[in-house]
């Protein structure tokens, strides 16, 4: 590959639509919820063969599965919904097939077969040797020349990213702060986050890996069963859950994202604003195109132009005044810090 971008953001900003954009580019492989699929435990110390590498893109998300199972699936899972020959109820969803897959052909059974096939006999590397590897794979598989991976809720792993990519490039995208906590609220992997997020503060653990089953007696009805194998779905879904908290969801993510991103040597990095790209798609996808290191195809900025919807745009105007007072109020600290990693 001769460049790899991570597209970083706080999901619910139109990265989806971005992905499916970059994708009908000729030029680029376009790895869809990559990062989302196989976590932070997809990229191990050390090195290992072909056969574990393989294991951790084959292995279901644990926690994807949990809410497949549970009934609160996500939009983004596309798998679910041309299924093949795996079934979370049966065989359980390989964590690469849910989601990156489908992304990138109508028969992700085949290619996972033919992955495995190769993927399995490769030599001892390090994690970014095995996933460097992969991406010149799919490319010379799919004609592709740049890579582009772009998942949601993925600001935090740019630490991660810089470590194993080193010469990796970062698109910040990002959207109108009270807009897209108002569509966060509305998700229900955010709702999940949300709830999650709530049992660590009230427990005090870093992860929810780490609660002890004292910490998990002391939750209330309405977060305690999350942790099992099975819940109701309406403690996701129905649950009166703050808008606020979600607006101040949106400023920790902002606040804590741009500092990681402006460690990044600047040549590297740059932004990319849902409500810009609204606004003027066919500049803003030229500056992606060469931040990313491909043509600006005519054909393909017309494709992009008209994929991108703006009737989401301004969504929390509609709220009550004051609960839209409280909302901004609330993604204030995120909308200073994002206007000042721009200067």
């Amino acid at each position: 590959m001769r460049t790899l971008t991570f597209v970083v953001g706080t999901g619910r900003s139109g990265s989806t639509a971005l992905s499916g954009i970059v994708n009908a580019h000729p030029d680029v492989l376009s790895l869809n919820e990559l990062l989302s699929s196989v976590q932070s435990r997809g990229f191990p110390e050390g090195v290992f063969g072909g056969g574990e590498f393989w294991r951790l893109l084959a292995e279901p998300n644990p926690l994807f599965e949990r809410m497949i199972r549970n009934g609160v699936p996500m939009p983004e899972f596309v798998y679910p919904r041309r299924p093949g020959r795996f079934a979370t109820e049966t065989t359980g969803i390989p964590a690469l097939s849910l989601m990156v897959l489908p992304h990138l052909t109508d028969d992700p059974d085949g290619l996972f077969d033919e992955l495995e096939g190769e993927v399995c006999r490769w030599p001892e590397r390090t994690a970014a040797g095995h996933y460097e590897a992969l991406f010149d794979l799919l490319g010379a598989r799919f004609g592709r020349t740049v890579a582009v991976e772009r998942s949601g809720y993925s600001l935090d792993r740019v630490p991660l990213l810089r470590k194993v990519f080193p010469e990796a490039r970062f698109v910040h995208l990002f959207r109108d702060g009270p807009d897209c906590a108002l569509s966060m609220s509305r998700h229900t992997g955010y709702r999940l986050i949300f709830l999650l997020r709530e049992i660590l503060s009230r427990t005090g653990a870093e992860r929810v890996e780490h609660l002890t089953e004292e910490q998990v007696r002391s939750l209330p009805p309405e977060l305690a069963p999350l942790l099992g194998e099975r819940f109701d779905p309406a403690l996701v879904l129905d649950s009166d859950l703050p808008l606020t908290g979600f607006g101040a969801l949106w400023s920790e993510l902002i606040t804590q994202g741009v500092d990681r991103l402006g460690e990044v040597p600047a040549p590297l990095r740059t932004t990319l604003g849902y409500e810009d790209l609204l606004d003027d798609p066919r500049a803003e996808l030229t500056r992606l195109a060469d931040f990313i290191g491909v043509e600006p195809l005519p054909q393909w900025l017309d494709t992009g132009a008209a994929r991108l919807d703006g009737s989401r745009r301004g969504s929390s105007l509609r709220l009550p005044a004051a609960e839209l007072a409280a909302l901004r109020e609330s993604c204030a600290p995120g909308a200073r810090a994002l206007a000042d990693s721009r200067q």
